[in-house]
């Protein structure tokens, strides 16, 4: 039997949904897993998945294309040529799996799952009711059991196996500082994580400072003279082997937060409450979550901060960041 497994958002949500793959592989011939851009490099990074379709949706992302008739069809005959006989959809909470569904069905695959609260017509053959409050990996666990792919191991985050980083991270014991993030209004401010780096060489650990090709002006002024600056210089192989080889990651709730947790680092969670911290936290490694979780843009799931001075995570504090890496270092 051939799977695809369909999830069309960023690089963390790709490998959230890497338990579930995995679940599909056990019982599959072959695994196609149908992604965006932003989650394809993720996706070429979990196990179980034989083939990575890659296609921009006009349904998700923060820029979402245009809907053409031509790129629409070219989905429908490269997915038709996979020649699955089911296919999951993995979604967030907030998403309707129905415009992929539909595009599935159009391609041939006659058995398709997914959670849907809204009428799926002849569109499901397994429509699913996620349990509320879950996390999104354990929900797209739970979805993958009810169409027929229990669980086969421990259901935590996994990758490849990380390549070694030691040319770039240098020898010895090191705390990772992942300042970025894609939306605005989930990052700490610059100002903060220069203080935090600052705070930690003071105590002692030394710093890498993680972050995209677009982030090196924002990871050169993080690390400033106290860390070693790697923005730009790590793809996603790359960046988790950087991940693997530290005590500790201290970032947002961010694609970074999830590879962390995908090869066990243990995770300072600065955590914007703008979405749920229980559906979208650090999941199966330690972790600690620092900011107010009952600020106002909770659950608004604005990009852009809608409270002045961005109180939810401006008010911890880089001695917070301090004590909570302590907490984690000490218990792994």
């Amino acid at each position: 039997m051939k799977a695809l497994v369909a999830r069309l958002d960023s690089f963390g949500d790709v490998l959230l949904a890497g338990p579930a793959v995995r679940a599909v592989a056990a019982r599959a011939d072959t695994v196609t897993l149908l992604c965006g851009p932003h989650g394809a490099p993720a996706a070429r990074l979990l196990p179980g998945v034989d083939e990575v379709l890659v296609w921009d949706s006009p349904w998700t992302g923060f820029q979402p294309p245009g809907v053409r008739r031509e790129e629409i069809d070219a989905l429908i005959d490269a997915v038709a040529a996979v020649d699955a006989g089911t296919a999951l959809i993995l979604t967030s909470f907030h998403q309707s799996p129905l415009p992929t569904a539909l595009l599935l069905r159009l391609a041939g695959i006659g058995r398709i799952a997914a959670d849907s609260e809204d009428y799926p017509g002849s569109l499901l053959d397994v429509r699913h009711h996620r349990a509320p409050h879950a996390h999104e990996a354990e929900a797209a666990l739970d979805l993958a059991e009810a169409a027929g792919f229990p669980r086969p191991d421990d259901g935590r985050l996994r990758v490849l196996a990380p390549p070694a980083t030691d040319a770039l991270t240098g020898p010895g014991r090191y705390v990772v500082v992942h300042p970025g993030a894609s939306v605005p209004a989930r990052a700490w401010s610059p100002g903060r994580c220069a203080q935090a780096v600052r705070e930690l060489a003071a105590a002692g650990r030394r710093v890498v400072v993680t972050g995209g090709a677009a982030e090196r002006d924002l990871t050169a002024y993080v690390a400033g003279e106290r860390a070693l600056d790697l923005g730009g210089r790590t793809g996603a192989a790359e960046l988790s082997g950087v991940l693997a080889g530290a005590d500790c990651v201290v970032t947002g709730n961010t694609g970074p937060a999830h590879l962390a947790a995908a090869v066990g680092t243990p995770v300072v969670s600065l955590f914007a409450p703008v979405v749920p911290a229980g559906r979208w936290r650090p999941y199966g490694v330690p972790y600690v979550l620092l900011g107010d979780q009952d600020a106002p843009c909770a659950g608004t799931r604005a990009r852009q901060c809608p409270v002045p001075g961005h109180p939810c995570l401006d008010e911890v504090t880089a001695h917070d960041v301090v004590a909570a890496v302590g907490k984690l270092v000490e218990v792994t």
